[in-house]
């Protein structure tokens, strides 16, 4: 007698057994060659254009998706109204990430597919500094509000939710006048490059862009009292050139394995 698994076969039978589950392995084999000869032969580049948001997330993700399917994903980043602007133009592209506000009347509109809508996740707004400078006191609604009033300059997003949020903040704690001459609207990330070179000393922005600039350290997030989140959600292109690609990279991003990602990367996966 011969025991497999929770078999007890005679020698015949074991020995056939083996066989078949041989033959079967051979075959599997076979079948993964011939799927990963399949993927190069249909890799595809898509062309991604998404909010700065998510930057930080697609930058480490896009790779991982490129070395699972052999797509590969190019992601220009802009500010929400701005890719909108784009969209509505004509632009060509295959997948997009904004809000879900937006990408809802974008499928209205019939310039994106309901079929590869999906949401990801929110993130909400922190304070950034330099790499290496001093810290201020971001942890409640006072300290937050003295720490704006004693920056030199804070720089925050000229169109994006972000700004529009922080403007918020400003004239809910009654300082916008104060402030006038200590902030600068910027375009696309310019507000975190801002920072970084030393033009600016605070940046208020969501983590995505913080987190994607590396001479950038985050002070804090908003305290709770003063937060705010920004939605994200992605579509595809109802003019998609590579539709499969798009819905694939779509699906990845909205995949358990991405959560960890979005996560560390100041996204809350839902």
């Amino acid at each position: 007698m011969t025991q497999i698994g929770f078999l007890s076969l005679n020698s015949g039978e074991a020995r056939t057994t083996r066989k078949v589950f041989a033959l079967a392995v051979t075959a599997g084999m076979a079948i993964l060659a011939t799927l990963s000869v399949q993927g190069v032969l249909n890799a595809a580049e898509i062309k991604v254009i998404a909010t700065p948001g998510v930057a930080a997330a697609l930058d480490e993700l896009s790779p991982r998706f490129t070395a699972a399917t052999g797509h590969k994903a190019v992601v220009d980043y802009d500010v929400i109204a701005v890719l909108k602007r784009r969209i509505d133009a004509g632009e060509e592209f295959d997948a997009t990430i904004l809000s879900p506000e937006a990408v809802d009347d974008l499928i209205r509109s019939g310039k994106l597919t309901s079929e590869g809508r999906a949401n990801l996740g929110r993130s909400g707004l922190a304070v950034g500094v330099r790499k290496g400078a001093p810290k201020p006191d971001v942890s409640s609604t006072e300290a937050f509000k003295r720490a704006m009033l004693d920056a030199r300059l804070v720089s925050y997003s000229k169109e994006g939710l972000s700004g529009v949020h922080f403007l918020a903040v400003l004239d809910r704690l009654k300082i916008t006048e104060a402030m006038r001459p200590r902030i600068k609207a910027y375009e696309n990330v310019g507000m975190a490059t801002a920072v970084a070179t030393g033009e600016a000393e605070l940046v208020v922005t969501g983590m995505g862009p913080l987190l994607a600039e590396p001479r950038i350290e985050i002070v804090g997030a908003l305290p709770p009292e003063l937060q705010t989140y920004l939605w994200y959600a992605a579509g595809m292109s109802a003019a998609a050139k590579e539709p499969q690609a798009a819905k694939a990279f779509i699906q990845f991003l909205n995949s358990p394995a991405a959560f960890p990602v979005l996560k560390a990367k100041g996204l809350e996966p839902g």
